[in-house]
């Protein structure tokens, strides 16, 4: 069995990727596996609300808008069709649930308001000139984004926080899904000023790989929920925007939106024409009042070919060539009491896989996100044991067995699935159906 390992490759700037990592197989056709779940499901009573989030105007379904039950750090957030599903423990009380999203009025309802299903929350364009706030805007762009950074400290959670997290991945050959894995995980975050990297802990996990549609190529991601964590671009600046970095690129203000009717500064970036390394572009948005960081979308750049390459592939058959060509990534934070933290991390990648002497290409696309959906203080510092730790190389796909009954997660909370990916766990569900008969 030939193997094509997918690693980063560092720059002599510093660190691009952390954990952006994948293996290639070239094999015969594996049949899929599926196992029963042997996992408990969790006991708390709780009530299931669904829906759609949309533009007020447009009907346009709003994609990555979260939805926080107030007076808690219960949260989720809306899929790539605009659905949400969210669960809350039947002990709160006159409960409030507020969604929110870049550029949008915040809206706050009443959970009695709500139906169980097929709810419709609509939200409006928020319409806010800067002018028509009170700050000081910084002499240029640049200035500001060294700013955001040298105030982390003072706007960012100082101590220790142990959150609740559903991760998920999939990977799809073209359009069909191949492999799809999702984990409730523990992720013990360090606070921002300090040089410690976050821990991870599995919890539960469950997948399905179907090696049948891969034809002789099958890809595993490598790192898991690492990879959606470390683009935490305020803790972990050193892979983006370190001091030697900053210089390399071009700062410009774009036009200013709002976040939950707070006016925020749009930060373009890209970096210079004359740095030949693959570095990244797109938007910070930055909270006007604080220079806090509340979100950040930007992309690799990948137009050289063979650069980009080198960022991941370590080694591979000498008849096969692998090549990213787009990889995306988002991270959004929220605030409680006046700071901030990391609240969902997504990262889009997609490869084409070229054969010598083939005529027909392969295109993959891996897509791993991760949202926190509740945290509470880590008072005693609490950290897993070694064995429970998560490794950074980590294969999800690999640690965890097949899908079970539709209750396995229990009370927590998890990121409704797209249609695709909805039929794909429906299919698995009734093959396994067929393996208990």
């Amino acid at each position: 069995m030939k193997t094509t390992r997918v690693f980063p490759f560092k720059s002599y700037f510093s660190p691009l990727i952390s954990f952006l990592l994948i293996f290639v197989f070239s094999t015969g056709l594996l049949a899929s596996t599926i196992h029963k779940e042997q996992f408990q499901q969790t006991l708390t009573e709780y009530k299931q609300y669904s829906g759609v989030v949309v533009d007020s105007q447009t009907g346009v379904p709003l994609v990555f808008a979260t939805l926080s039950v107030n007076d808690s750090n219960i949260s989720t957030i809306t899929n790539t069709e605009g659905e949400f599903l969210i669960k809350i423990p039947e002990n709160l009380k006159d409960i409030k649930l507020t969604i929110s999203i870049l550029g949008y009025k915040k809206k706050v309802l009443l959970l009695s308001n709500l139906k169980k299903e097929n709810n419709r929350i609509a939200l409006d364009i928020s319409v806010t000139k800067l002018s028509e706030v009170v700050f000081n805007l910084p002499k240029d762009a640049k200035t500001l984004v060294r700013t955001v950074f040298k105030k982390r400290d003072e706007n960012y959670i100082d101590k220790h926080v142990l959150m609740t997290a559903f991760y998920r991945e999939t990977i799809k050959k073209r359009r069909k899904n191949v492999s799809l894995a999702e984990a409730i995980v523990r992720v013990y975050k360090q606070p921002y000023s300090s040089l410690k990297k976050d821990k991870i802990k599995l919890y539960k996990a469950r997948k399905n790989t179907d090696y049948s549609k891969l034809d002789t190529i099958a890809l595993k991601l490598q790192g898991g929920p690492f990879n959606a964590l470390y683009i935490d671009v305020m803790k972990y600046p050193e892979y983006i925007f370190s001091d030697n970095i900053v210089d390399l690129y071009n700062y410009s203000f774009a036009p200013s939106t709002t976040v939950n009717e707070r006016p925020v500064y749009v930060v373009n970036f890209k970096q210079r024409k004359s740095v030949t390394e693959p570095l990244f572009y797109g938007k910070l948005y930055i909270d006007a009042e604080t220079l806090a960081l509340v979100s950040a979308i930007y992309n690799l750049n990948v137009s050289n070919r063979d650069l980009a390459s080198k960022l991941f592939v370590k080694k591979k058959p000498k008849d096969i060539f692998v090549y990213p060509t787009a990889v995306a990534y988002r991270v959004d934070y929220r605030e409680k009491n006046g700071k901030w933290y990391y609240g969902y991390g997504n990262v889009q990648l997609t490869f084409k896989i070229e054969r010598k002497g083939k005529w027909f290409n392969s295109y993959y696309s891996i897509s791993s996100e991760m949202a926190i959906t509740d945290w509470k203080m880590n008072i005693d510092k609490e950290k897993p044991t070694y064995r429970e730790s998560m490794r950074y190389s980590i294969i999800i796909s690999d640690e965890a067995s097949g899908f079970s009954d539709p209750e396995f997660w229990g009370a927590f909370n998890v990121i409704e699935p797209e249609k695709s990916i909805e039929s794909a766990i429906k299919k698995i569900n009734r093959q396994l159906k067929k393996v208990d008969n």
